[in-house]
């Protein structure tokens, strides 16, 4: 429960941190101005950083502080977020920026034994590698990706995304691999750019500043190296695969100004989702396409992990020429992408549903009345409910019917609130008590949650309404990762993790599509979330 507990805990403090400290960004002016090099045409905070560090460190203090590894981990972490801070404030140089990150690495080298201390079948039995060598390795290393990331972030969503996408890989690993401090802290991590991410991506209310993109490389690298340093069956070039694409990115830019006689850390426009914008693919769709990458990188990382480390690295090299090489072909030819006929057809039926406004009314109801049955239906299938949540119920309900006469404005946010706090109780409970007694339940409520969500998605496709929700990156995100939740791999001795993890996010982005259409008519919503809180209030009394 500890991994489920820090993953809604990280998720939900970093949303509420995020609002709270962009006020504070307006007064402190710790924005990000707009020029000619940025996408964006107006003034955005960057605190999303503090946010993600405040939702990951908190929950694991609360769990493991005193473990020894978080300790030198969140030492480190505290070095990059100060000068982080301060190159988000004043614009320091590179140079300075540099020292902290070699300060952070030379932290957890020496306090939490990260090093590189071998390179697997890459260097012959026979040849031994000095110490200070392969200490300094590994500072290169931390530094080296740490900047990988931090360069990465140029579009919305991207360097979260791609984040996400290796933090969830080291996560997963370290969890079959009964690593239970990285298992934690990549959930904590996850958890947090989750958060993060709600405001992120396109077109981004927030940014993460070099606070947050120094902090998320420093951890992966970092939680990588620990996992596959040890004593473990995994091949040590495994981050070479999960983190390569960021590495590639960077290497093959500062390769390139340094060829052009410039310092490789002057900014320019030639980072490949520069390159892909230059294609002529719009923002989403290049910050998609880096995805799919990314996604591919991991998945051979996973499936490759026990394999010949000369295999892991020979792939790798095979991926990184070819990825070169279609870059060079695509600027020398001068490609553009095209829309597929497929694709098109897609759109056109899409817009044919736009037009035939009952087909969308009929399934906007459809989702009216089935999100507000399903929450129902998951606290009527739970077992039996703790006396602090029973008595949480009865404060929610309360505090509902109070804002909803008293103070009207707040009665959305409040709904809202609640819905994402009592969510992960409820499908927590009802998952264990299926799958124990009613099996047979349990699969018909799967085909349930199947149905909503298939609604969640084609709905926000098919409205007219201007301030509905969009669909972004982040639906792939979800998409993949509740994907590989379902993997047999993901299921414990009790219950499956895994499908409760997909719940929670069908249920999480169910909500947000639903507030967007509703547009203030929440009664069937809220009468569906009293509902769900009087039934462990009920159970609780009799």
């Amino acid at each position: 429960m500890n991994l489920l507990t820090t993953l809604i805990a990280s998720m939900l403090l970093t949303a509420v941190a995020i609002p709270i400290l962009s006020r504070v960004a307006l007064w402190c002016n710790l924005v990000d101005l707009p020029n000619e090099r940025k996408v964006h045409n107006r003034p955005i905070p960057r605190v999303g950083g503090l946010a993600m560090v405040l939702g990951t460190c908190a929950p694991l203090i609360r769990w493991e502080w005193g473990n020894e590894f978080l300790h030198a981990y969140l030492a480190g972490a505290l070095v990059l977020v100060l000068f982080g801070l301060a190159d988000d404030l004043w614009d320091i140089s590179p140079l300075w920026k540099l020292c902290g990150q070699s300060i952070a690495a030379t932290v957890i080298i020496v306090e939490g034994g990260v090093r590189i201390a071998t390179l697997g079948s890459l260097l012959p039995a026979w040849l031994t590698v000095p110490a200070w060598m392969l200490t300094a390795l590994t500072l290169i290393t931390i530094v080296g990706v740490t900047n990988a990331i931090n360069l990465a972030d140029g579009l919305d969503g991207l360097a979260g995304g791609i984040s996400l996408l290796c933090i969830a890989e080291i996560g997963f690993m370290a969890w079959q691999e009964g690593d239970a401090i990285i298992c934690l802290i990549a959930v904590a991590l996850c958890g947090a750019i989750f958060g993060f991410l709600r405001y992120n991506t396109f077109p981004a209310s927030v940014f993460m500043g070099d606070t947050g993109s120094q902090f998320l490389g420093f951890s992966a690298i970092t939680l990588a190296l620990s996992l596959t340093q040890g004593v473990t069956p995994l091949s040590p070039v495994v981050p070479l695969l999960i983190l390569g694409f960021p590495v590639l990115d960077t290497m093959t830019v500062m390769t390139g100004r340094i060829a052009r006689g410039c310092s490789p850390f002057a900014a320019d426009k030639t980072h490949f989702h520069h390159n892909l914008l230059a294609l002529g693919l719009h923002h989403t769709e290049s910050v998609l396409v880096i995805y799919l990458i990314q996604v591919s990188l991991v998945v051979a990382a996973y499936y490759l992990r026990f394999f010949s480390d000369w295999l892991l690295l020979g792939g790798y090299l095979l991926f990184s020429t070819a990825v070169l090489a279609l870059f060079a072909l695509s600027r020398k030819r001068n490609w553009e992408p095209r829309r597929t006929r497929a694709l098109t057809r897609v759109k056109e039926r899409l817009r044919v549903m736009r037009d035939e406004t009952p087909v969308v009314i009929y399934m906007f109801r459809a989702l009216c009345f089935l999100y507000p049955a399903l929450l129902v239906l998951t606290f009527a299938l739970s077992g039996p409910p703790s006396t602090p949540f029973a008595l949480s119920a009865v404060v929610f309900m309360l505090a509902l019917a109070a804002m909803r006469f008293l103070l009207p404005a707040g009665f959305e946010p409040l709904l809202h609130a609640i819905i994402y706090l009592i969510v992960p109780y409820g499908v927590y409970l009802s998952g264990q008590w299926l799958d124990s007694q009613a099996p047979l339940a349990a699969r018909a409520c799967n085909v349930v949650f199947g149905l909503v969500t298939f609604l969640f998605i084609l709905v926000p496709k098919v409205t007219r309404r201007n301030a509905a929700f969009k669909s972004t990156p982040m639906d792939f995100l979800i998409v993949f990762l509740a994907a590989a939740a379902l993997l047999p791999e993901a299921a414990t001795p009790d219950f499956r993790l895994g499908m409760v993890a997909v719940k929670i996010l069908i249920l999480y982005y169910g909500c947000e599509v639903l507030m967007a259409e509703l547009r203030g008519e929440y009664a069937v919503l809220a009468g569906g979330t009293v509902a769900a809180l009087a039934i462990p209030v009920v159970r609780w009394a009799v």
